[in-house]
């Protein structure tokens, strides 16, 4: 096999976590992917790679040979895209991810600008409710709503946003509106699961105020939060973006505004280790502009 093949399954497989998810990335077999760098550790004496029924590590030369194998791989896919004069010119398949009530609202508008100027671009969309592992399932960048603790990952800040507690009217006029994070207690909660990590909600702007809440309803989706709490269900908290529809239509109200917590970061991130190709200099260029012109798509409601 030769020598830069090998290395790329290499790479593939130490930042996968293992032989099947390489196997996936890389359209191969993961026999042949254990086969290449099998290979590769016989040619170089050395063992990259520890093995266990479980999990795939990284032994101390193998983190060393990492690095290196990155560098030069990412020098040869820049020397392929000049040598096809792709370096400037956006061209073939860029894959973002972004959450899907996000990704609905504010990132095709960006996508549709992108295409519309860059005709031999073509995007695949991934819309999901969960933290993506970028690497491991191959995509170019995304959209992170949060802080970003992954130090492997670069950002480029595009706006924020807030969690917001709402409710319908009606279940408002049946129930009373809480006017203390503690008065959730005593009301039905409609628990996103994919934006509460845990049954405890904090308030204020120094996250200082938390109230620990058990849900009459626990959901995956921020649509089936808004669905769900419009139909009367019950007071549930989502991000303000998610809900602004709902909230000019009347359909929600805010409450606990005078609690409301922090604003955290929206942010486009890609993978350290990767140069940005045209593709994503396209993205990030076209979506910070787009930001810029209507930063209400991801700030407060109103």
């Amino acid at each position: 096999m030769d020598r830069l093949d090998a290395m790329r399954i290499f790479a593939a497989v130490a930042e996968s976590g293992g032989f099947a998810g390489a196997a996936r990335r890389l359209l191969i077999s993961p026999s042949a992917a254990t086969r290449a760098v099998a290979s590769l550790e016989e040619e170089l004496g050395v063992t990259l790679l520890n093995r266990t029924t479980r999990v795939v590590r990284l032994t101390e030369r193998g983190e060393i040979f990492l690095d290196q194998c990155r560098r030069i791989l990412e020098d040869v896919a820049a020397a392929e895209r000049l040598a096809r004069g792709e370096d400037g010119e956006p061209r073939g398949r860029l894959t973002i991810t972004a959450p899907v009530c996000f990704g609905r609202l504010n990132v095709l508008p960006v996508i549709d600008r992108l295409i519309a100027a860059h005709v031999s671009l073509s995007i695949r969309m991934i819309l999901l409710d969960r933290v993506v592992d970028l690497i491991q399932e191959g995509i170019d960048i995304g959209v992170r709503i949060g802080p970003l603790a992954d130090s492997a990952l670069i950002a480029t800040r595009v706006g924020e946003t807030r969690r917001v507690a709402v409710a319908s009217p009606a279940y408002l006029q049946k129930h009373g509106a809480p006017e203390a994070p503690a008065d959730l207690k005593s009301h039905r909660i409609i628990a996103f699961e994919s934006l509460e990590a845990t049954r405890e909600w904090r308030f204020g702007e120094d996250g200082k105020i938390s109230v620990r809440l058990d849900s009459a309803l626990a959901v995956n989706t921020a649509d089936a939060a808004i669905a769900a709490a419009e139909a009367g269900l019950g007071v549930t908290r989502v991000l303000c973006y998610q809900a602004k529809a709902a909230l000019a239509a009347g359909r929600l109200r805010l409450v606990l505004e005078d609690f409301a917590p922090a604003p955290v970061p929206v942010s486009l991130i890609r993978p350290a280790h990767r140069g940005a190709s045209p593709n994503v200099n396209a993205f990030v260029e076209t979506a910070r502009a787009y930001f810029r012109e209507r930063p209400v798509g991801v700030g407060l409601p109103g």
